[in-house]
């Protein structure tokens, strides 16, 4: 009977010990587990664009016309975003999607910021130092708009960064509608690359002509690296042009891209 019972006692604490292991175990996986979540949580939220997007939505219209009256009245919001953005520096293992939606997004938003702080003016080039302005917040750094396009997205090796970035004036590209993301780069600069060489308010084709955007005389190195400039465009281009058309640049129109 002593036999049996000892028998009993040790298959008993042998599952009571297999129990606590498993429950060890699990409670350990789950930490693991919540670690994981937490920190694809907290970096989803370095990357979170959403109140610029909103931001956009609503003071933005489709051809790219800024209600800059309106951003002035949400200037706090503004405000919260540009500090979210220089709270949350881009990390060396993130992407090169990751850095171009935070770049572009921070250069567009920091460029209607400035005409905020400056509203009402007609050009961004009645503002003083504007673009070699050191006031933008990055992390331990305080940068300029200037820094942002030629120090860090043209060196990214992505010249439609060109087409995304916005200088608050008609003959630039229009500002998008909606705030880039790591998840939807690729089809908005193809978008952007696309409005943006058949707009003929800013580019036209006609008689054998090229009448292009000074964009391209100003930044022709970053698009020429593999091809030359007509070829570049023609990627983009609807009806695309010989190799031997003649190329001219228009005038550019630096008022203010303001609602009217």
């Amino acid at each position: 009977m002593n036999l049996i019972t000892n028998l009993l006692f040790g298959i008993l604490l042998l599952s009571c010990n297999g129990k606590a292991m498993v429950s060890a175990n699990t409670k350990e996986s789950s930490i693991k587990t919540k670690g994981t979540i937490r920190e694809i949580e907290v970096k989803n939220q370095f990357h979170d664009h959403s109140l610029w997007n909103l931001l956009l939505k609503k003071y933005v219209d489709d051809l790219g016309n800024v209600s800059y009256a309106g951003f002035k009245m949400d200037i706090a919001q503004m405000d919260a975003y540009l500090d979210q953005l220089g709270q949350n520096p881009p990390k060396p293992d993130w992407s090169k999607n990751e850095k171009l939606a935070y770049y572009i997004n921070l250069y567009n938003a920091g460029t209607v910021k400035l005409i905020v702080d400056n509203y009402p003016t007609k050009s961004i080039k009645d503002i003083p130092n504007r673009w070699k302005k050191k006031w933008i917040i990055v992390g331990d750094d305080i940068t300029s708009l200037n820094d942002i396009e030629h120090k860090v997205l043209r060196k990214m090796d992505e010249p439609r960064i060109h087409f995304a970035i916005n200088c608050a004036s008609y003959s630039c590209p229009k500002l998008l509608n909606v705030a880039f993301t790591p998840q939807s780069m690729e089809r908005l600069l193809s978008k952007t690359a696309i409005d943006f060489v058949n707009d003929k308010t800013r580019n036209s084709f006609e008689g054998g002509k090229a009448s292009l955007s000074k964009i391209f005389k100003w930044y022709k190195g970053d698009f020429t690296k593999k091809t030359s400039l007509l070829e570049y465009i023609n990627t983009y281009l609807q009806n695309p042009v010989g190799k031997s058309t003649k190329v001219e640049y228009l005038d550019y129109d630096w008022s203010l891209n303001d609602t009217k």
